[in-house]
């Protein structure tokens, strides 16, 4: 049981590993997959990352038959452990301008639902799920749902995933907004990848600053946004790469991205 994390020709793949938990967190693994977000942030070679899981579940959040008693000294805690890895975990405030597409191979719930509305492209098989599960439980979804969601969604549909907290399926989802497609479990990798791939086709620094105007800019008015927007062009255009793409085109011939 682990946090898998492989990369190839620039995309990151990271799986959550443990179904025989339901793909559910304890302290040792939400170190970890904190750990594997912070690899991909990091490493200039990674320009996309693919985020999935093994077996019928994406991710079930916290591990509540042992997460809790590790947080109340029932249970030893982990070497390496740090509280913040939980939150870090499903992306909360630790930002991540690259882009991230989600596998969704299952159930999508609690912290694994939190960690999806970090995402940016979301592919879902037909028996996902999807809940924002923390008010049945009488717990509070901090990892950021009540912030994102109501950005991300009409209001109503936001504030019917918050307040019911019940199971939506993935065609729901769909219709939603929440998700991007819904396809049989045998194509799901190959779509994820399919987005990852055309997304990698791209300039790597206008793609990351593309991402990051878009997500400052939900938290900015519109002339704070435009001149956010501006900041992020001026320093695209002072690449490299703004030089290859258009002499590529010219040439007529694929561009050879330096990332600089």
């Amino acid at each position: 049981m682990s946090i898998d994390y492989t990369m190839r020709a620039h995309i990151v793949t990271i799986t959550i590993n443990r179904p025989s938990a339901r793909n559910s967190l304890d302290m040792e693994h939400f170190r970890d997959l904190a750990h594997a977000w912070a690899a991909f942030r990091d490493d200039a070679d990674a320009w996309v990352a693919v985020v999935t899981g093994v077996g019928q579940d994406f991710c079930t959040g916290a591990d509540l038959k042992k997460f809790i008693p590790e947080l109340t000294g029932d249970l030893p805690q982990p070497d390496g452990w740090n509280k913040e890895d939980a939150i870090h975990a499903v992306l909360h405030r630790f930002p991540v301008y690259k882009p991230i597409v989600a596998a969704v191979n299952g159930v999508c719930v609690a912290g694994g639902f939190e960690m999806l509305g970090c995402t940016d492209i979301r592919v879902a098989v037909p028996e996902a799920r999807f809940a924002v599960m923390e008010p049945k439980r009488g717990l509070f979804a901090g990892g950021g749902s009540t912030v994102r969601l109501p950005r991300q969604l009409p209001y109503a549909l936001a504030m019917e995933l918050l307040l019911t907290a019940d199971l939506v399926d993935a065609q729901r989802a769909l219709a939603m907004g929440l998700i991007n497609q819904v396809v049989p479990a045998e194509q799901l990798m190959d779509t994820a990848y399919d987005y990852a791939e055309r997304i990698a086709a791209n300039a790597p620094l206008a793609v990351f600053a593309t991402k990051q105007s878009a997500v400052e800019g939900l938290a900015l008015d519109l002339e704070a946004a435009y001149v956010n927007e501006t900041r992020h062009s001026d320093r695209v255009f002072a690449t490299e790469d703004a030089k290859e793409g258009p002499r590529a085109f010219a040439e007529k011939r694929p561009p050879r991205w330096q990332g600089r």
